[in-house]
């Protein structure tokens, strides 16, 4: 191995211009197949293995209901839910008129169906209470629809007060809706009058269940020629939404979330500052470089060489991968901050060799003699620590490792034929005086003194680490690495307030209507369960009760709801009514109780009698907004059919059933699975029932298996393949020791700063912790191999000031990593921070420590340099 980095690193320099000149071929070659072949895959359900059982129970589902897959989901929420309903609709109405931007939309739980039918979806004893509220607000009703007016309403509240006087009318049941009331007209005496909602009045556990947010389900014109394919149908959403008079006024509002902005935004957060990034992290890398090799006829060669090994490794990508996902893209990043290091250490060993060499061409040589084997082994070594998660399910990882673990030895290459290559033309000038650190050797001597003490204090942090590593947490949840100061992130956490919103359900198949039956009613009994819905619930059972209960009450309503033509609606006459109606509320003043609604519903009558015509006028054009609709929906609503399977909508069928029979269950968990612990075990009593299942926190929880389990295999992938490339190298169990022992120490500091840091491992940041086995080998194997060789101030040598200004490139490049507006990166570059301090001090500490106790017991004579 030694002989051939030699005898490459001389021909590349005595065959310059020829090297040179092929590697400008093949990086043309490599672009213009990178620009036309290589992609970005944002769907971050791509991750992971389609062979894995629940990505093939998801695939499964996505096939079968491809209606939930590439939605733009809009969320409209409105103080009552009839506007929330008419927002809606009127943001649908516009969206289905735009081809351009829009494939198609929906708005679940609406149309004929739920309108004509749905009390009967209600159980009996729910349905039961809701008539007969009906029924003795008949008095009420009856007089709102003769006049849907604030008149009638006013009359309304006339009769109750009379009602109370006669001695003949019991108001507590009423209690909720007189104090809306109340609040609504002292609004409108106010002169700010609001909408009241007819719904919550008349029908108060059902609008309670529905609550005030609706959803607009939008399938976009992806357009996956740009970065973003979803980015114009949401800009166009933004538009519409923007332009509806609800919107417009307040009294409405629509947000958006969905996989499309979701997988856009993310994209959106790893490119937003890139090229700051990117152009700072160059600046300081230079910067470094200046201080590493103090001349530009070394400094150009080494960028000159990580560009061109980056561009290599591009090119590698396209051809091998083709398609880079939201974790492989960082491999740039990685091999910025991790090449650099080799290209460092040649030019800094080739500046040392200069103080005793002269001539350029033999210092060369003897600095491929020196250094070589050391690059190579570190670069073979790193390479491992990332070619380690190749054989993982976890696919975002593998192809990570498989792109930077092959661009480590790309970078390798480059170093020792590219670089001399480039300095044979540059021809650096000889150095005065030693290279090295005057403090090091000063370090040396203060390390070599106190290495038992030094030692000792390793022990205790090495116990901390280990503690740290068994009580480090785990985040499952992939939405915590996305920026949660996004539209769609902002959406998103809005809805997980109630388990009717929470979008962390579990999704499951039945064979057929019975089977689905049984299996929602075993869902149903478990406590983490909140609610269970299936194609089953659309054809509800005891229908004949039900109906009967509900012609019943159409027939003791009908009168009532009969309607008619009512008066005409004049400030006059709404006066007159407020007038009366405050005139037999103040009668009946001293029999009710002191804060009764009641009351103030009086009170705000006696300033609303006075009012100007156009205030009254205002006052009844809130009052009675959604009034006629509300009373056309319930005499709709009594008027129910029979469900049957056959009768039921096609939406809905779609929605909910299969072709072959097979029936969807949809299974919603309490407030309490909102929390990581309390996800994981919603979904392992949901597995004790069907052991495979769909659905977002099904696919949660499995990643999270997944990724822990790729890093458990890629770690003891990695640390076999790098103990036996120690063994292969070093040809010694202790030296090979040496460099596992101060590795594993790195990994227990790591894990104690970022237990000290409050930082959680998730499943971008997890893949810090493998690829420190490749970070911190490479420093650890040249001072073992410069031990080994006979040196033993190690500290003040020239290998320590390229370790260090290493570090410094490496740890701008995590730098720019953790600047990211991405979070899962942004953690993955400051646990790479954290980690290469760790290597950092566990190298210049521990491991010098350590080396010293060794020396001490072979008594072996101590040289400056190898």
């Amino acid at each position: 191995m030694q002989k051939l980095i030699v005898s490459l690193v001389g021909s590349s320099r005595r065959h310059a211009v020829a090297v040179l000149a092929l590697y400008a071929v093949l990086l043309l070659l490599g672009l213009g197949y990178a620009r036309s072949h290589l992609g970005i895959d944002t769907n971050t359900d791509h991750l992971f293995a389609r062979s894995l059982p629940w990505r093939q129970e998801q695939i499964v589902f996505d096939k079968a209901f491809p209606q939930f897959n590439d939605l733009i989901v809009a969320v409209v929420r409105d103080a009552t839910p009839e506007g929330a309903d008419a927002t809606a609709k009127a943001l649908a109405d516009r969206i289905a008129a735009d081809k351009t931007h829009f494939k198609d939309v929906s708005r679940p739980g609406t149309g004929r169906f739920y309108r004509e039918d749905g009390l009967l979806l209600l159980p009996p004893d729910q349905l039961a209470t809701l008539l007969n509220s009906i029924v003795t607000a008949q008095p009420f009703l009856g007089q709102l629809s003769a006049d849907p007016s604030a008149a009638g309403l006013f009359k309304a509240l006339d009769l109750m007060a009379v009602g109370v006087g006669a001695g003949q009318a019991n108001l507590t049941p009423y209690a909720a809706q007189l104090k809306s009331f109340q609040s609504a007209i002292e609004q409108a005496a106010a002169g700010h009058p609001k909408p009241i909602s007819w719904q919550a009045l008349l029908t108060p556990g059902v609008a309670a269940e529905q609550g005030d947010v609706r959803f607009v389900l939008i399938h976009p014109v992806l357009d996956h020629g740009t970065l973003q394919p979803g980015g114009a149908a949401t800009a166009a959403l933004r538009r519409i939404a923007a332009s509806l008079p609800s919107v417009r006024s307040g009294e409405a509002t629509v947000n958006y979330t969905g996989q499309i902005p979701l997988s856009d935004e993310q994209f959106a957060s790893l490119t937003q500052g890139l090229v700051l990034g990117l152009v700072i992290s160059v600046a300081l890398i230079t910067l470094w470089l200046i201080l590493a090799v103090r001349s530009w006829r070394m400094i150009v060669p080494i960028l000159a060489t990580l560009i061109a090994g980056l561009l290599l490794t591009v090119s590698f990508a396209a051809l091998a991968i083709g398609t880079l996902n939201l974790i492989s893209v960082a491999f740039a990043i990685l091999f910025v901050g991790l090449a650099v290091d080799f290209a460092i250490q040649f030019c800094v060993r080739l500046r040392d060799v200069r103080t005793r060499i002269t001539d350029p061409a033999l210092a060369m040589i003897e600095a491929a003699n020196e250094a070589g084997t050391q690059i190579a082994l570190a670069s073979v070594a790193t390479a491992c620590g990332f070619l380690a998660f190749a054989p993982t399910s976890f696919i975002g990882v593998a192809e990570l490792g498989e792109i930077a673990g092959i661009g480590m030895l790309i970078a390798f290459v480059c170093t020792i034929t590219f670089l001399p290559a480039l300095l044979a033309l540059t021809r650096p000038r000889g150095e005065p005086a030693r290279i090295g650190f005057p403090l090091g050797d000063r370090a040396d001597r203060a390390v070599n003194r106190h290495r038992k003490p030094v030692l000792a204090g390793f022990g205790i942090l090495a116990i901390a680490g280990i503690v740290s590593l068994a009580t480090i947490h785990f985040d499952a949840n992939p939405l915590d690495t996305q920026n949660p100061n996004t539209e769609a992130m902002r959406t998103l956490r809005s809805l997980l307030g109630k388990s009717v919103t929470n979008p962390f359900y579990i999704d499951a198949l039945a064979p057929n209507l019975p089977a689905a039956k049984a299996l929602a009613a075993r869902f149903g009994k478990l406590p983490e369960v909140a609610q269970v819905i299936s194609g089953a619930t659309f054809v509800p059972t005891k229908q004949t009760a039900k109906l009967a209960m509900i012609a019943q009450t159409q027939q003791i309503l009908a009168p009532s709801l009969s309607g008619g033509t009512p008066p005409p609606v004049t400030a006059a006459r709404l006066r007159e009514a407020a007038a009366k109606a405050a005139g037999e509320i103040a009668a009946i003043a001293t029999r009710l109780p002191k804060n009764a609604p009641l009351l103030g519903i009086g009170q705000a009558l006696e300033r609303l009698k006075t009012a100007s015509d156009a205030r009254l006028l205002a006052a009844n054009a809130a009052l009675v907004k959604y009034l006629p609709g509300e009373l056309a929906r319930l005499n709709d609503a009594l008027s129910a059919q029979r469900i049957t399977l056959a009768n039921l909508p096609p939406d809905l069928k779609q929605d909910w059933f299969l072709p072959d029979g097979r029936v969807r269950l949809q299974i919603i968990p309490t407030a309490a699975a909102q929390t990581s612990a309390g996800l994981w075990k919603f979904v392992a009593a949901a597995q004790t029932i069907v052991p495979v299942l769909a659905g977002p926190a099904a696919t949660t929880v499995a990643t999270a298996k997944t990724i822990l389990g790729a890093f458990r295999e890629a770690a003891l992938l990695g640390a076999i393949a790098i103990a036996i490339i120690l063994m292969i190298f070093l040809r010694s169990v202790r030296d090979s020791a040496l460099v596992v022992a101060t590795l594993a120490l790195s990994a227990l500091l790591t894990a104690l700063f970022a237990r000290l840091a409050g930082m959680q491992l998730d499943y971008a940041n997890i893949i810090a912790l493998p690829l420190l086995l490749g970070v911190g080998v490479s420093f650890n194997v040249y001072f073992v191999m410069n031990w080994r060789a006979g040196m033993r101030n190690l500290l003040g040598s020239a290998t320590a000031r390229a370790v260090l200004f290493s570090a410094l490139t490496t740890g701008t490049a995590f730098g720019s990593l953790a600047a990211s507006h991405d979070r899962g990166t942004a953690s993955l570059g400051e646990l790479l921070l954290l980690s290469l301090a760790a290597v950092l001090i566990a190298t210049f500490v521990f491991l010098p420590a350590l080396l010293a106790v060794l020396t001490r017991r072979t008594a072996t004579p101590a040289t400056d340099e190898p």
